[in-house]
């Protein structure tokens, strides 16, 4: 093992430093198991917030019809669709690390989810974009960058495949700023998603990783500063659900 990697990488858990495999590995696990389950359980486990969080990002994405969009972690294509329907972009390319997410997303496709935009799908991990420098005029990416044990790279890798004047367009879950907020909050995430993830996809230990990660990651500016660090100017963010998500625009 490379030991000045390692150092440079965390433990998504924990947000300690620590090789990459063990987050990679642990995520691919998670998400190859509740594919077909993960949209119940964002239904479900948010009270359907989930879907105002992707209105109100694609009202703040500047997306036009003449745009090429790629979606990182696109999972199972919520995001890619959201796109299609309000901004019916020239083409989407919607990219995961998993390969069961995106079995999903083309089950979406075949049913006509994404209404007749162009659309491919790719295995991509984020940190190492097989992409050729500005090829893309936005980047969309929801509950992404959390799961990535070098959150650095990806982002300059998001930074690079960007073409001048784009924009990256990231949903993701923050820290609500309201303290009682906060608490309440944090006692859902160590309680009831655990049980909503167990009762709903049978894998209890995966969503006990998904609160951890949560709690462990950055909020609001600090997001905004690893976005900065990797070249992104005029970054901004909106809260959701008073700070429970966030949608963070930064421009290249």
């Amino acid at each position: 093992m490379d030991t000045n990697k390692a150092l440079q990488t965390i433990d998504t858990a924990t947000g300690k430093a620590a090789p990459a495999e063990i987050s990679t590995e642990r995520v691919y696990d998670i998400f190859s198991q509740i594919a077909r389950k993960y949209e119940r359980f964002n239904a479900v486990s948010s009270f359907g917030a989930y879907r105002r969080w992707l209105d109100g990002m694609m009202r703040q994405a500047p997306i036009k019809p003449s745009d090429d969009v790629l979606d990182i972690a696109g999972g199972t294509g919520d995001v890619s669709r959201w796109v299609a329907r309000f901004h019916r972009p020239r083409h989407i390319q919607c990219t995961d690390l998993v390969p069961e997410m995106l079995e999903v997303a083309r089950m979406h496709e075949a049913r006509g989810d994404f209404c007749g935009v162009p659309i491919d799908f790719d295995v991509v991990d984020a940190q190492n974009i097989p992409y050729a420098d500005e090829s893309y005029d936005i980047i969309t990416m929801a509950y992404g960058i959390r799961n990535m044990p070098d959150r650095a790279r990806a982002l300059s890798e998001m930074y690079r495949v960007l073409k001048p004047g784009g924009s990256l367009v990231c949903l993701e879950f923050s820290t609500p700023p309201n303290p009682v907020w906060r608490a309440l909050y944090s006692f859902y995430l160590k309680h009831l998603i655990p049980f909503w993830g167990g009762l709903i996809t049978g894998d209890k230990a995966g969503f006990v990783y998904l609160a951890k990660s949560i709690r462990a990651f950055p909020d609001q500016r600090g997001l905004a500063a690893l976005m900065e660090q990797a070249g992104f100017h005029d970054v901004t963010w909106k809260n959701y659900t008073g700070g429970i998500a966030a949608v963070h625009v930064a421009h290249k």
